[in-house]
């Protein structure tokens, strides 16, 4: 399952309708904007993890974190907590203000929603992204940031699918993509 896939099966929809309540959203719009949103984190993750520090770093982060959370109680979505974790996530993926306020520029040309919102909704949809990404890892079996650093282990191979941020079997396409949006600006 990639991200968008896990957090919209979240608790039933139930994460999804969180994230739209706590931004005055109908479910759709809120869909919509994970939709738009999540390349650009995917992206993020992706790069991060090319590097065995990266990987480790995102393992150790699994593993120590209860990020999960966000998604198994949608409340949460909308605390200091998870905003601020979600700005820290957003720090190690984008890596800049700037960058986070173009995704949320170009989210808005895809959406039509604002692009003031995006930007409040970018630390909560990076909450979720990584709260996706630990149910996905714990399923699928990470139990050690030992993995990351084994040759052939595998990891990157595992999560490639959940980075695939729009579900079509590809995480280049993604990357070329916002790069070539990245680019054109």
């Amino acid at each position: 399952m990639n991200l968008l896939e896990t957090i919209m099966a979240a608790q039933g929809g139930g994460a999804l309708g969180g994230l739209a309540q706590g931004f005055g959203l109908q479910n759709d719009q809120a869909a919509s904007a994970l939709k738009a949103l999540l390349p650009a984190l995917s992206s993020g993750l992706k790069k991060n993890t090319s590097s065995p520090s990266g990987m480790a770093g995102l393992l150790g982060a699994l593993e120590s974190g209860s990020h999960h959370e966000y998604l198994d109680k949608p409340s949460r979505l909308g605390t200091p907590e998870a905003i601020a974790d979600g700005n820290g996530i957003l720090g190690h993926l984008l890596g800049s203000k700037d960058v986070s306020r173009r995704v949320a520029s170009q989210a808005a040309d895809q959406t039509g929603l604002s692009g003031d919102l995006l930007k409040k909704m970018l630390p909560v949809v990076a909450s979720m992204a990584m709260g996706a990404l630990a149910k996905n890892t714990s399923q699928r079996g990470i139990q050690s940031r030992a993995m990351a650093t084994q040759p052939g282990g595998g990891v990157l191979e595992m999560l490639s699918p959940m980075l695939d941020a729009d579900g079509d079997g590809s995480v280049a396409d993604d990357l070329l993509g916002m790069a070539g949006k990245f680019f054109s600006r």
